[in-house]
């Protein structure tokens, strides 16, 4: 039997509004990813915090989109901006936390990041202060042991700082990616309204 019904714009349409469905549960899994890799990380930010955000990233930016613009605070595309935004700014957090906590240039964090050193250096006078005991038979060792503690405090210092200012950052790039996402999802809605002859939407 042959069958007259128009089934290609049906099936587009259908497929649009399932990956659009299916793209929400998945932005609130990546968000809890995000957050179940801040908060098991322990000690100093490592690069594979890095990896974690830019994978995360990488998903959000491949399989998640935003649904068609209208205007309005209260709409479905402003509240699906608004968690998008929000989630992206966690991930690129996490992403650029190891450097952050390394790069001063990057992250100055004045008043606070000149303060570890100091701890560095108490931390190796109190670990020779404990290990007096092998300066005379191997200093090597006590040398070594005095420059890996006085490295760990440093870097549990400056993780400790990176991590509190940590927030900044996330809203900064979450502000960010919301006005730029929100310009070109309206430029686009109104240049396609514009060549199929329609009235863009207003702006309520």
């Amino acid at each position: 039997m042959n069958d007259s019904s128009p089934r290609g714009p049906r099936s587009s349409a259908s497929t649009s509004a399932g990956h659009d469905v299916a793209g929400a549960p998945g932005v609130i899994g990546i968000a809890l990813a995000a957050v179940l890799a801040a908060a098991l990380a322990e000690g100093s930010w490592q690069w594979f915090a890095t990896y974690i955000g830019v994978t995360l990233l990488a998903v959000i930016f491949s399989f998640y989109r935003l649904p068609t613009w209208t205007p309005g605070l209260r709409s479905e595309y402003a509240r699906n901006l608004t968690a998008y935004s929000l989630v992206v700014g966690l991930c690129a957090s996490i992403a650029l936390a190891p450097i952050l906590q390394r790069w001063a240039w990057l992250f100055p964090m004045p008043g606070t990041r000149d303060r570890c050193p100091a701890l560095g250096a108490y931390e190796s006078i109190r670990t020779e202060a404990a290990l007096a005991n092998l300066a005379g038979r191997d200093s090597a060792a006590l040398a070594h042991a005095q420059d890996v503690q006085s490295h760990a405090a440093v870097a549990d210092c400056l993780s400790a700082t990176t991590t509190l200012w940590l927030p900044v950052y996330a809203a900064g790039v979450a502000v960010l990616v919301a006005l730029v996402a929100w310009s070109v999802d309206r430029a686009r809605v109104r240049n396609e309204a514009v060549m199929a002859g329609r009235r863009p939407p207003r702006q309520g």
